[in-house]
């Protein structure tokens, strides 16, 4: 026996218990990831000496092991506090140099990015004008708190007007010319909020007129007319459209009419129709008269109202007239080998040639995790099982100590030898 073997017991049992102890005080870390210390007997270099006659000289410590499990998910009322539920790492940017992170209590800075608590920036996938993501070479994701414009009714990529409506079988023919201000004129009107070139909202009624029936009868047609904020179109007060039912009460197929045209005098473009109304799906039954469904593509400018998260990463802005528009979707990187990592403290770990390059993609593809929003990862420090380490480590270092006593003793009764 030697103090050597003792005095390695003693730094490896004091490694330990600082590994533990980093543990236990990082219990309420978000993001933490808890910490193993591995440890390898120690032999001397003889040369001529069999294995029967080796005897090690002690313990070193042969890795301090991070354990990338798990944690629990903690819901938070921040929004930008984002969690991974399952494997992959929040990859950062601080101006160009990129680190990673499981911690993931972002917020937005006066610019608009996305940051922790370090400044760092997450980064991601940009989106277009159009809201469509483009899967590139990941960039640092800044949200834009601009209005986004309006988009006209009348648009095409609003799509047609669409109304889905019963008009009742048993109506009879109205007995004066139609006028919108006459009631008795017209058997049915709908309502409809439409948008113009500008985002300026008008109320677009239409109004259902039955044609005395044919000779023989045949099923029922209906003439349609149409104002603008109560106006008559350019065309005058003529139908733009007539539906025809069959005698079983769906509607006879018709190519969606185009609406007629108004003046407008707000700078918007003028003469305006708002497009296509399509009807698709209307029916004549013996039922009350009324809409099933009205629905129209255009939209006011409105301003960012919030942003959330999905499960697949895409930043999506909430917009003040009832839009929503994708901003961006963050990327998570995964590595062959995670333990490799070089931790930077604060929750940072970077890539090195152990750990392998960054795999990146989208939260949900591979074996990356989904992201929940509005919450956070807890740390996966188990504190009862790092109590009973502690212990072990204490008894350990106990031990040790009692080694290099016991071969104090020793010395010391040579010395005595007379």
């Amino acid at each position: 026996m030697s103090f050597q073997q003792g005095l390695s017991g003693l730094a490896a049992a004091a490694t330990a218990l600082d590994v533990i102890g980093n543990n236990v005080a990082n219990a309420s870390t978000v993001g933490f990831k808890s910490a193993n210390a591995n440890f390898s007997d120690v032999f001397a270099a003889s040369l001529g000496v069999g294995g029967a006659s080796q005897v090690g000289i002690g313990v070193a410590v042969s890795a301090i092991q991070q354990q990338f499990s798990q944690g629990n998910l903690t819901t938070t009322n921040n929004g930008m506090d984002l969690a991974i539920n399952g494997g992959g790492f929040f990859r950062m940017s601080d101006d160009g140099a990129v680190s990673y992170t499981r911690n993931g209590q972002f917020h937005l800075d006066k610019e608009g990015y996305v940051v922790n608590d370090q400044q760092l920036r997450l980064t991601g996938y940009p989106a277009g004008v159009n809201g469509l993501i483009s899967a590139s070479s990941p960039v640092e994701l800044q949200l834009s708190a601009s209005q986004i414009p309006p988009r006209a009714t009348s648009d095409p990529l609003s799509g047609d007007l669409g109304a889905v409506l019963n008009l009742d079988s048993r109506d009879t023919v109205p007995l004066v010319a139609f006028d919108p201000v006459v009631p008795g004129s017209y058997n049915f009107a709908t309502a409809l909020t439409v948008f113009d070139t500008l985002g300026v909202s008008h109320n677009l009624n239409t109004y259902y007129v039955l044609q005395p029936p044919a000779v023989p009868p045949v099923g029922g047609k209906w003439d349609v007319y149409a104002t603008l904020d109560g106006a008559n179109p350019l065309a005058g007060a003529v139908p733009f459209t007539t539906l025809a039912f069959t005698n079983t009460g769906t509607l006879i197929p018709l190519v969606p009419p185009q609406l007629p045209q108004w003046n407008l005098s707000n700078g918007a473009v003028t003469p305006w129709s708002p497009g296509k109304m399509d009807f698709t799906g209307t029916t004549q039954f013996g039922s009350a008269s009324t809409p099933d469904r009205l629905t129209q593509g255009g939209y006011a400018s409105g301003n960012l109202a919030g942003v959330g998260v999905g499960s697949d990463g895409i930043l999506q802005g909430r917009y003040s007239n009832g839009q929503t528009r994708n901003m961006g979707q963050l990327v998570l990187a995964t590595f062959a080998d995670p333990n490799g990592l070089l931790n930077l403290g604060n929750n940072q770990w970077s890539a090195n040639s152990v750990s392998g390059p960054e795999l990146i993609g989208a939260p949900a593809s591979g074996s990356r995790g989904v992201i929940q929003s509005a919450a956070v990862e807890d740390s996966n420090v188990d504190l009862t099982q790092e109590l009973v380490a502690m212990i072990t480590a204490q008894r350990n270092y106990q031990a040790n100590a009692q080694t290099i006593k016991t071969q104090d003793q020793i010395m010391q009764t040579l010395i005595n030898l007379r």
